[in-house]
């Protein structure tokens, strides 16, 4: 049997699948949820601490992931996007990290998650505190026949 490209486990994928978060939440938790194993990873074999690991060493950690090259067309441009993808993820995971006050490297997946949701209800409540404005603005029911 073929095994697929997996970045989560099942019991990861079913958490977040499990959340109430937007596709693209869904994606961004999926994406920190693996930043932060691969960062764990390159800690481990580092010495350093998750926050302070160069993007040169994630991008080689990258490069010698078999996960990544036996599933996918990897070249020089793909590295340094996912490099990216996965230093962009710094952010989210040391907020989250410093809102229920552990070290970002003993983040759980279910703190990562219910982050994720409880920002992704801000940003709904936000969007919807704009529709109300919007809606202010343009004054409700103002339509000329």
């Amino acid at each position: 049997m073929q095994q697929s490209m997996e970045f989560l486990t099942a019991e990861e994928s079913a958490q977040v699948d499990g959340a109430l978060l937007t596709s693209k939440d869904k994606f961004s938790t999926r994406l920190a949820i693996y930043s932060l194993r691969c960062l764990r990873q390159i800690a481990e074999e580092t010495g350093l601490a998750p926050e302070e690991i160069p993007s040169e060493q994630i991008t080689t950690w990258i490069q010698k992931d078999e996960n990544i090259k036996e599933h996918l067309d990897v070249d020089a441009n793909f590295e340094s996007f996912f490099t990216r993808l996965v230093i962009s993820s710094l952010r989210p995971l040391k907020q989250a990290s410093q809102e229920f006050g552990v070290p970002l490297q003993n983040l759980t997946v279910q703190q990562v998650v219910k982050w994720y949701e409880k920002e992704g209800s801000k940003g709904v409540g936000e969007r919807g505190r704009h529709g109300d404005a919007e809606r202010g603005r343009h004054g409700e029911g103002d339509c000329s026949s």
